[in-house]
């Protein structure tokens, strides 16, 4: 009876003793816990709630389907609230203390620059959603958003043709920082291969935050009035576009005289502003809330569905964009990878997530690149609407191959096609 007892005893501090390590290692008893890495304050909370909600409603929909390898996901929040450093110590606490299997998050590039060290140091793995300046290739990231070639030279091509108005003069207005200078430098050699003289080029930054866009909309007017054809090219992010678009409205800056496509404005954006002075300018996305397929009615519905459900502000008038589809997609090609590897080890989802594909929002099935960590993602131009939607007023026959290194940047025809350490 006493060996009996010893044994039971012995069993069960065996078993209490291991339960710190099942509940802090990502892998307690029935759950895998996923970080969530985005800003709900700040600068860039008006973009990034939504893919904070995005990710938590595919996260509950995966559950109710039976989770991954027959374990629920645990979602773990942090809000680095538009703070770039606190982004990389959010990160850190993410991998090291809550023990996270994976992360979806950061939307400016200079988060992800900032992250970036600790998910290589740490060996953790990022699902990065948002359109980019490309110039990167990391073993630990995936890339659900576009490469320039998947948003930005498109665009501009189209405000170049004779459809999109054939402009001569481009304006190249951006936030300060690394993506839209590192994108305008793209640009820039771009236009100037279309034979643009610098002449007709336009170049201005404003702060994160930035309010005031009297005096930049007043020099873009004078500039356009010097004869060509003008565009502008916005990379601005953040709550900036609520002022900068009700200025455009304001001066009458229509979109038959310079019309604005952005590459960082979509349906989330516009909901605070009166879209109906903007009616005609663009945006440039992968998808739109407008494409009419059967898997986009699904996702919206979802979406108005889990909105009302949680009770968010203004349920009734929830909108999906291009990022929350982004996020949406790169959350369920985790899970698939997850499942053919049969393990959360990052090298062996990295490795499964080579070639996986995922019938998209936006109506095409989209794969992972075999080498590059990109999606192959179809492109489309909307134009504004007076409800804040968007008409399409081109696209692309199919998903287009990233172009992480861009060729308009001299030396990038010699660097390699896939991550280091790979």
């Amino acid at each position: 009876m006493k060996r009996r007892q010893f044994f039971s005893t012995l069993a069960i501090t065996a078993a209490m003793s291991a339960l710190p390590w099942a509940a802090s290692s990502g892998f307690a008893a029935d759950t895998i816990k996923v970080g969530v890495l985005h800003s709900l304050s700040g600068t860039m909370a008006i973009s990034e709630t939504a893919l904070k909600e995005t990710a938590l409603m595919a996260i509950d929909e995966i559950n109710a389907k039976g989770g991954v390898m027959g374990k629920k996901l645990e979602a773990v929040v942090v809000d680095p609230a538009s703070n770039w450093p606190l982004f990389a110590e959010k990160a850190r606490q993410l991998l090291t203390q809550d023990k996270v299997a994976v992360v979806f998050g950061c939307w400016t590039s200079v988060s992800r620059k900032s992250v970036l060290p600790v998910f290589k140091e740490l060996n953790g793995l990022l699902f990065y959603p948002v359109q980019y300046e490309g110039e990167e290739l990391e073993k630990n990231v995936f890339y659900t958003g576009a490469a320039p070639n998947q948003q930005a030279i498109p665009a501009v091509e189209y405000l170049m043709s004779k459809d999109g108005g054939s402009a001569k003069r481009f304006v190249l207005l951006g936030t300060d920082y690394v993506y839209p200078r590192t994108t305008n430098k793209i640009l820039r050699a771009f236009l100037k291969s279309k034979g643009v003289a610098d002449a007709d080029i336009m170049e201005d930054y404003t702060p994160f935050g930035h309010s005031d866009y009297q005096t930049i909309i007043a020099k873009i007017k004078k500039f356009a009035a010097e004869g060509k054809k003008t565009a502008v090219i916005s990379t601005i992010n953040g709550d900036s576009n609520v002022p900068f678009y009700k200025e455009l409205g304001n001066a009458g800056l229509k979109a038959t005289d310079v019309p604005v496509v952005a590459f960082s404005v979509g349906e989330e954006e516009l909901r605070g502003v009166d879209t109906k002075p903007l009616v005609g300018h663009l945006a440039a996305w992968n998808y739109f809330m407008s494409l009419k397929n059967a898997e986009n009615d699904k996702f919206i519905k979802m979406y108005r569905d889990w909105a009302k459900k949680k009770k968010l502000a203004n349920a009734d008038k929830v909108v999906t964009n291009d990022p929350m589809e982004a996020t949406y997609v790169g959350i369920h090609m985790w899970k698939q990878a997850v499942e053919k590897a049969k393990s959360t080890d990052v090298d062996k989802v990295i490795g499964a997530m080579a070639g996986q594909s995922f019938k998209a929002p936006s109506g095409f099935t989209i794969k992972m690149d075999e080498k590059n960590h990109h999606l192959h993602k179809p492109v489309f131009v909307g134009e504004v609407r007076a409800d804040g939607q968007f008409n399409v007023v081109w696209k692309t026959k199919g998903p287009v191959r990233a172009a992480p290194w861009s060729p308009y940047i001299p030396g990038n025809d010699k660097k390699k096609d896939g991550p280091d350490g790979q």
